[in-house]
């Protein structure tokens, strides 16, 4: 049943401060080690110090990075990577060049201390523009003109890697999300349909990618019962079987969305490929404040604590056959969000990016984290990053985009903004650490262009942190002495 605002409203009021029903929150603060704000902060009174400076002996994370030589990787003192896969220059078990531009991924534990991860490819538009595609593997293909995809990479403790093509034929696989099942599901951020941009099929839509099994991969299967729009990341609830899953739009801005399975539906290795396409329910979130009043888009929140009550309206038309799906609605039906982006199940619930806003948007800021509790029906701004005002500034952060929780505490973030790229860390009490800068520049001394990190996760071991530069391609493992972070200031 929906959480009713008179509802929230009083739970609002029974918790006393009115908005901090899950406790309380730090802000993350831009620069690195910087101590977060205090509850309520506003986003205006961020500061952006320097980040080395920012360091100090008590402070989270593993200290300043060190330049890489090699011109990859800046990593912290004890720390070393291995590059795993690179487009263009590693292979596939079947010859072909490894795919390029690498983004969501996901790791599985196999055999004998094999870790396998499904990796995302996002590329988009006609074959023939892309230099290095998904190849076309017999069997595994969707539409024969889309060049994107996901390759499965074995990764052996010996250093030995496999690559093979998971599903191809797709376009512009952004992100995704594990399975409790085992397997990966990759999300199409296009709405192309048959017809444009070179397509022979409809796109826009969720596919399963099984890493154990390439016989569960053949003839791909879209899961249209989630949807067709610009998907950029879903997450599974175990507890309740239902999907969270963001759209990465604009004009109007995208929507967040539950499916819920229909009654009697038990999830399980494939069973999602097997749906009617009108399975179950899909619907779109409609927050509101403690006091009642109706929230039309996410960046309105400008208080690290932020929490909003959710309602959930169902989608008219969910395969979009002559309408967008977020236009589907009137802007006083639903909560808008600019550039929704990574998602992670941990804690209980769902934590859910918006890389930035915009003129587009309300408000302004370079990134937001939320925490969707699904007992409450809550959701609790976390993080909150202020206008970086000079990227090009190696210590602030923006833009994060692909998100994992990590095992030593708090969530790993890939950065997708403006200027110099890091992946980072943002502790439970919100203070944030650098993990690693892209120093691979492919501009120029006097005008430098550093591409987005992407597809974050670690092993399910937690020993090593996977990541890619998603351009041209190239998966790291990240190895080193990985420790708790303290909840303390």
């Amino acid at each position: 049943m929906p959480l009713t605002r008179r509802e929230f409203t009083r739970q609002s009021a029974l918790a006393g401060a009115g908005v901090a029903l899950t406790g309380a929150v730090g802000s993350l603060a831009t620069a690195p080690g910087a101590l977060a704000a205090e509850d309520g902060a506003d986003i205006a009174g961020q500061g952006h110090e320097d980040g080395e400076h920012a360091h100090g002996s008590h402070g989270p994370g593993y200290g300043p990075l060190i330049p890489d030589p090699n011109g990859l990787l800046a990593l912290p003192a004890g720390f070393s990577y291995r590059v795993i896969t690179r487009a263009g220059v590693t292979k596939l078990e079947s010859g072909e060049f490894t795919p390029s531009k690498h983004d969501g991924t996901a790791t599985f534990e196999g055999p004998r201390g094999v870790t396998l991860l499904v990796v995302n490819h996002e590329l988009n538009g006609p074959r023939s523009k892309i230099d290095h595609p998904v190849p076309l593997a017999e069997s595994l293909v969707y539409d024969p003109a889309a060049p994107g995809g996901c390759t499965v990479v074995e990764a052996h403790r010996s250093g030995e890697v496999a690559q093979w093509v998971g599903i191809a034929g797709t376009a512009q696989n952004c992100a995704g999300g594990r399975t409790p099942w085992g397997t990966w599901l990759t999300c199409e951020e296009t709405e192309n349909r048959a017809g444009q941009n070179g397509m022979t099929k409809d796109h826009g839509y969720v596919f399963e990618v099984d890493p154990y099994d390439r016989r569960a991969n053949r003839a791909p299967k879209p899961i249209k019962a989630l949807g067709r729009y610009a998907h950029e990341a879903v997450v599974v609830d175990p507890k309740r079987a239902h999907l969270y899953l963001t759209e990465d739009a604009s004009t109007p801005n995208g929507l967040l969305y539950r499916w819920v399975p229909p009654h009697g539906f038990k999830h399980g290795r494939g069973h999602l490929r097997h749906l009617a396409d009108d399975a179950g329910v899909l619907q779109a979130a409609k927050c509101f404040d403690s006091g009642g009043r109706f929230v039309d888009d996410l960046s309105r929140a400008t208080k690290i604590g932020t929490v909003y009550g959710v309602d959930w309206a169902d989608v008219p038309d969910r395969d979009a056959r002559t309408v967008p799906v977020r236009k589907q609605f009137a802007d006083t039906d639903v909560t808008r969000a600019r550039k929704l982006e990574g998602m992670w199940w941990g804690d209980g619930g769902v934590y859910i990016v918006s890389s930035y806003a915009r003129d587009e948007s309300p408000v302004h800021h370079d990134g937001q984290v939320w925490f969707y509790d699904p007992k409450r029906r809550t959701l609790t701004l976390k993080v909150l990053l202020g206008v970086n005002p000079d990227p090009s500034k190696d210590g602030a952060f923006d833009g994060p985009d692909n998100i994992t929780v990590s095992p030593y505490g708090g969530l790993i973030i890939a950065e997708d903004g403006e200027g110099v790229q890091h992946l980072f860390g943002a502790t439970e009490r919100g203070r944030t650490y650098p993990i690693a800068r892209n120093e691979l520049n492919l501009g120029t001394a006097e005008d430098p262009d550093f591409s987005e990190f992407a597809g974050v996760v670690f092993s399910p071991d937690g020993r090593t942190l996977y990541a890619s530069i998603q351009t041209p391609g190239i998966m790291f493992a990240i190895t080193g002495p990985w420790k708790r972070q303290s909840h303390h200031h």
